[in-house]
């Protein structure tokens, strides 16, 4: 079934490119584009030669000198755009949204899964690879799901937005048929890496196998960076000129200055979010069995999945801050629209959805640290650590202005509060967000160090340099945040927020170099896996309905911030739909793509289940059992 689907994708991606390659003059035939071509190239070259003009080149010249000058992006009109009475948007934005869903789970899990399978290999662990296999299993079903909604989207696209597609298609050239080819060998990979699972599973084979796996993620990585080309394209069209014409290769067109950023923030956002999904199926799985040793199973894979989802969100706010400021550097326009125009009430949703990932994924470590008895050395530490959590969360999401009426700001004495009114501006949510991401790490370094006891004898210093790390960064973090947020101006406020990152990757990196020595040989403490309270599995449930819906929006304001350009300054967006809707109204498209992807995923979950159950042949009568 999943090869089918897979192939059906392929075969529908080739037909469509076939037939764009078929009917493209008509759309550089376009009178749009044409009479753009017309105003742009020269009509006619005059011999200049001190005398009066001899004679016009002639009209086979001048053709030719006209058909070599690039051609300009087209400027379609509202007429140009199909009517088929329902938002043409609205259907692009669902079925976009939901392949990018999928895409990042089936790009995510086979990075982590390699990862796994290798420490099994090192560890001579067969807990590793089994798990290893059932996480590829959720990805397979994924990929299916993934081909469904792609091939839709291109349907879509080239249906309602011809004149754009044409364009991109113009642009990026061949470069479509190498997105197209990769997909065969991504498809190859996948199954050969699955169903050969077993078959190459010891001694040599095994290398083999691992082989299979890094190729597979070397094909959905170059599919994934290609795509981001065309995104960041949009957003910062590099490669062309003023009116969109093409001067450039296919790379200078490929390397915007937005490329990069968006590269690294969507490897590192798929990440924690394939962890977070297959989290939520291991959850599932606990709570849907009863037997002690598939509990303690799939207790370990909830463990390991909020591991890697916790691991790779913690740098990526950074991720997203290279981004902005990237934004920024290239369009004021566009940073000022995002952070502090029409959109910039959205951040205040995106700080709770980030908030709700940092409580559910630490009260998930807190409630794992039940699994030893060593744990009971660090619990006091928790109410702290959530007390911290509660209080920055709060100042994220405090907003700086409020949409007021006369008689309210007179009552508040005037549009900002003057107290909370401080905590809006960014010196304090830098504070924040550093802060949380610092006691983030600490609950995942105390439950890393509950089973655990150090053995070599600087242990005591070790943990008073861990100590000393942190106090210094939290002090160096507030300081940076208060003085020069509050008290120097602009400059010094955004490159405070800098030395704020650093402070925090200090805390981190130290954390793990520290632990790794001091630990190392340690005397480990037996853990029982299983020991966990039920209500931990809904934090892993709460993980990826937050990071879905967080990806959704953050994906909305990144499409948002061209306004109402296809690409941005080069190539207008004249359809109905050229404007930027209000929150409500995003906020329920979000909302029904989140909803529509869980339900989607819950399918997921029962195919994989499904294919672990069999049935009892029935007796026939006068048979015995």
């Amino acid at each position: 079934m999943h090869g089918n689907l897979a192939r059906m994708f392929t075969m529908s991606l080739l037909l469509t490119l076939l037939f764009l390659g078929i009917t493209a003059p008509v759309q550089a035939a376009d009178p749009g584009v044409g009479d753009i071509a017309d105003r742009i190239a020269p009509v006619g070259r005059v011999q200049l030669t001190g005398q009066p003009p001899l004679e016009v080149e002639s009209e086979a010249a001048a053709q030719e000198a006209e058909a070599a000058e690039p051609m300009a992006a087209p400027r379609p009109a509202r007429s140009d755009y199909p009517d088929i009475g329902v938002s043409s948007r609205a259907i692009v934005w669902v079925l976009a949204q939901l392949h990018l869903f999928f895409g990042a789970l089936v790009l995510a899990v086979p990075l982590f899964v390699l990862i796994i399978e290798l420490v099994g290999l090192f560890t001579g662990d067969e807990r590793y690879d089994d798990m290893a296999h059932e996480f590829m299993k959720i990805s397979l079903t994924g990929f299916s799901i993934t081909a469904i909604f792609g091939g839709s989207l291109a349907l879509a696209l080239f249906m309602l937005y011809p004149d754009f597609m044409a364009y991109m298609m113009r642009v990026f050239g061949a470069q479509w048929l190498v997105y197209a080819g990769l997909f065969f060998f991504e498809s190859f990979f996948l199954y050969t890496y699955y169903y050969g699972w077993n078959a190459f599973r010891y001694g040599n084979l095994k290398w083999v196998h691992l082989s299979l796996g890094l190729m597979l993620n070397a094909s959905g990585l170059t599919i994934m960076v290609l795509a981001n080309s065309w995104a960041t394209f949009m957003m910062a069209p590099s490669g062309v000129n003023e009116v969109g014409a093409v001067v450039g290769n296919i790379w200078e067109v490929m390397k915007g200055p937005l490329w990069n950023p968006i590269n690294l923030h969507r490897f590192i956002a798929n990440i924690a979010f394939g962890g977070a999904v297959v989290g939520a199926y291991a959850a599932f799985k606990f709570l849907s069995s009863s037997d002690p040793e598939k509990r303690a199973h799939y207790d370990w894979m909830g463990y390991t999945s909020n591991f890697i989802a916790i691991l790779a969100f913690l740098p990526l706010p950074f991720a997203g801050y290279w981004l902005m400021a990237e934004i920024y550097a290239y369009s004021q326009q566009m940073g000022i629209t995002a952070m502090g125009g029409i959109l910039a009430w959205l951040f205040i949703l995106q700080a709770v959805l980030i908030g709700t990932i940092l409580l559910a994924g630490n009260f998930y470590l807190w409630a794992g640290m039940s699994r030893t008895d060593g744990s009971e050395r660090y619990k006091w530490l928790v109410k702290f650590i959530a007390l911290i959590l509660v209080v920055t969360f709060l100042i994220w999401i405090t907003p700086h202005t409020l949409m007021l009426s006369a008689s309210e700001i007179a009552q508040l004495g005037g549009t900002h509060h003057s107290i909370l009114g401080p905590l809006g501006i960014m010196p304090a949510k830098n504070i924040a967000v550093n802060l949380m991401l610092i006691v983030t790490f600490l609950s995942f370094q105390l439950y890393r160090r509950s089973d655990k006891v150090a053995t070599v004898r600087w242990a005591p210093v070790g943990n008073a340099l861990m100590v000393a790390i942190y106090v210094v960064a939290i002090a160096n973090i507030i300081f940076l945040g208060v003085y020069y947020g509050y008290f120097t101006n602009t400059v010094y406020k955004v490159g405070s927020s800098v030395a704020q990152v650093a402070s925090t990757l200090v805390v981190i990196i130290s954390g793990i170099i520290i632990d790794a020595l001091m630990f190392k040989n340690a005397k480990t403490l037996p853990s029982h896996w299983g020991r966990i309270p039920d209500r931990a599995q809904y934090a892993l449930f709460a993980l990826p309905i937050a990071f879905t819906w967080l990806m959704g929006l953050m994906g909305y304001v990144r499409s948002s911030v061209k306004t109402h350009w296809h690409v941005y300054t080069v190539m207008k967006d004249n359809s109905p739909d050229n404007f930027i809707p209000t929150i409500a109204y995003a906020g329920n498209m979000i909302t029904l793509v989140t909803v529509l992807f869980l339900l989607c995923l819950l399918f997921m979950f029962w195919v994989a289940n499904l294919s672990e159950t069999r049935q009892v042949k029935p007796v026939a009568a006068g048979e015995s059992a």
